[in-house]
């Protein structure tokens, strides 16, 4: 389940509380849910509660109790904790975490795409970090109309020269990434841009290698041990939430970011848990289902990459 998924979930709750009188309060358009504030409980926290309390004329923790119950019946939801002063905090099921691989192996490239804007009208000016926004919003649904006005229409030529075009978009996107632009002309891991386009190389190649040994990853994506992988999962989970946050708020670096956080969370993942097994073992279901969060994971890096208009080569 994802964020958007979760955020749909808590407004059927409302209306159903709605309509079934035990709250009496318009419902909203869209319920923000995000990950809990440090000393926080489970996987995602909302504040409905809060924004109902005033129409329904009632305390907000009355509110969250009432939207708990309800809550607390969804067969990916395995509980819900009502904090402060009335935060729902929902933790996932097992299961809702492992379905993002499935997920994002089936709707490829466009997995995190969605409606949240549509209706909307987003006007951009020209340039790299215009185009970004550009894509963004039109991957959320919005109406895009280009102007005039705003950035150049292209890169700044002795940028390019000197970085490359990927590094040079990169460096506009997202300038505070490296203390120089010239650092990310550095291939190794302390380089975000490079780590970002190495870890989808690596999952490519991984795909590849499996290949050559005569097998896939585990379609279902179900998680052989407990807790492996659990998060990188989340950051799979948290994908979508994050193209909507960076199309609302036209702030491509927001995306950026994320796919250095995805990055960081698949070096670790694959440094401690092989996907390839060693020398003639023959793969086993843990092999085959880290191979498909491998897999996944190159999906949504490769995507994020294309948004914000950079390259995603499968060697380097």
């Amino acid at each position: 389940m994802t964020p958007a998924e979760l955020s749909r979930t808590v407004l059927r709750a409302v209306r159903r509380a709605v309509d079934e009188g035990v709250l009496r309060a318009p419902v909203p358009e869209r319920a923000v849910v995000e990950r809990p504030r440090p000393g926080g409980r489970g996987d995602y926290a909302t504040n409905v509660a809060l924004k109902l309390a005033g129409p329904a004329g009632r305390p907000a923790r009355e509110v969250a109790e009432i939207l708990r119950d309800l809550l607390i019946g969804y067969e990916a939801i395995s509980d819900v904790e009502v904090t402060g002063p009335g935060f729902l905090n929902v933790t996932l099921a097992q299961d809702a975490h492992a379905s993002v691989v499935r997920t994002v192996l089936t709707q490829g490239r466009a997995y995190g795409h969605g409606g949240a804007l549509a209706g909307d009208v987003v006007r951009v000016g020209r340039g790299p970090l215009a185009d970004a926004v550009a894509r963004l919003a039109h991957a959320q649904g919005a109406t895009v109309v280009r102007t005039e006005t705003g950035e150049p229409g292209s890169l700044p030529s002795a940028l390019v020269a000197r970085l490359g075009r990927d590094a040079a978009v990169w460096s506009l996107l997202w300038p505070t990434a490296t203390a120089s632009p010239d650092d990310l002309l550095v291939q190794r891991e302390s380089n975000p841009l490079f780590r970002v386009r190495y870890a989808h190389a690596r999952t490519r190649a991984l795909v590849r290698n499996a290949g050559t040994l005569g097998f896939e990853g585990e379609g279902e994506g179900e998680v052989p041990v407990e807790g492996e992988g659990d998060q990188l999962r989340r950051v799979l989970v948290d994908y979508p939430g994050v193209l909507e946050a960076a199309a609302r708020h036209r702030a491509p670096d927001r995306l950026a970011r994320h796919l250095d956080m995805a990055a960081e969370a698949f070096f670790r993942f694959h440094d401690t848990h092989p996907v390839l097994p060693p020398g003639d073992e023959k793969p086993s279901v843990a092999h085959r289902s880290r191979l498909a969060l491998a897999e996944a994971t190159g999906t949504v890096l490769a995507g994020g990459l294309s948004l914000l208009g950079i390259s995603a080569p499968e060697h380097l």
